[in-house]
């Protein structure tokens, strides 16, 4: 489903020189496929997700990045989005004076025009969002508020997944989800990314800490350093990696 090859990005900032983050990156992500992504503060890993993505301020220079056999890089972000790319902020940004629910809709009824499609009714995104925070166990007056305004950094991860739950993309990155939750929470996340799990769909969760993947269980296991994956294994390199620390398992490869 995404095919990375020798992919250079740097980052090109308003004030400052340029300088370059992914040095050589090549990934490959199966349809159907969970892929981790673990490395230390540094070396690449949300940068990766912007460049996916679509983000200003940064500038591939070398390589290809393949999505379902087309030219990612020649999309623009919101031909990305409409096409099933989904990225849940590490950091979400807060809107004042937009409600979630009239954030989503309008996001939803977008990609749906991108893609020529009508747009979602409102008794049905109603519908589709009582089932999407029953399913995160999301207080439905939270929905009214503002996007993320006042939220705790655990309530703007569950509206993450809320909204990843009513887009319904093909293809999730989640970057650091389970940072600023708490076990039960993480749980719950947890279990709206595994509803979104099969066949047609593919996920890169990228994280710190092995405790997501106790939960998210991946296929693959990659180590990203200073711009490259350095070693690629099994859901065990993420126990290896807890176990021995970064410097020991990527000074062995």
């Amino acid at each position: 489903m995404l095919e990375l090859n020798n992919l250079h990005a740097r980052v090109v900032p308003e004030d400052g020189p340029a300088r370059e983050i992914l040095k050589g990156l090549s990934l490959s992500v199966p349809a159907g496929e969970v892929h981790a992504i673990m490395g230390p503060n540094g070396s690449g890993k949300s940068t990766l997700s912007y460049v996916l993505t679509g983000r200003d301020g940064y500038e591939v220079t070398e390589g290809s990045a393949l999505y379902e056999g087309q030219d990612l890089l020649a999309l623009a972000p919101e031909a990305r989005a409409a096409k099933g790319l989904f990225l849940s902020f590490q950091y979400p940004l807060e809107i004042a004076g937009v409600p979630v629910m009239t954030f989503v809709r309008a996001a939803m009824n977008a990609q749906r025009k991108q893609r020529g499609e009508p747009e979602v009714s409102a008794p049905d995104f109603l519908k589709l969002s009582r089932i999407a925070a029953q399913q995160l166990r999301i207080d439905p007056e939270m929905l009214k508020r503002p996007l993320n305004v006042g939220f705790s950094g655990g309530e703007k991860k569950r509206l993450e997944i809320y909204q990843m739950l009513m887009l319904q993309p093909r293809f999730m990155i989640l970057d650091e989800t389970d940072s600023g939750l708490d076990i039960d929470a993480l749980k719950v996340v947890a279990d709206g990314v595994n509803a979104l799990r099969g066949e047609g769909r593919s996920m890169l969760v990228i994280t710190h800490y092995q405790r997501l993947l106790d939960y998210i269980k991946p296929d693959r296991v990659h180590i990203l350093s200073a711009g490259r994956i350095v070693k690629s294994g099994g859901p065990e390199l993420a126990h290896e990696l807890e176990k021995s620390g970064y410097d020991t398992v990527m000074g062995a490869a």
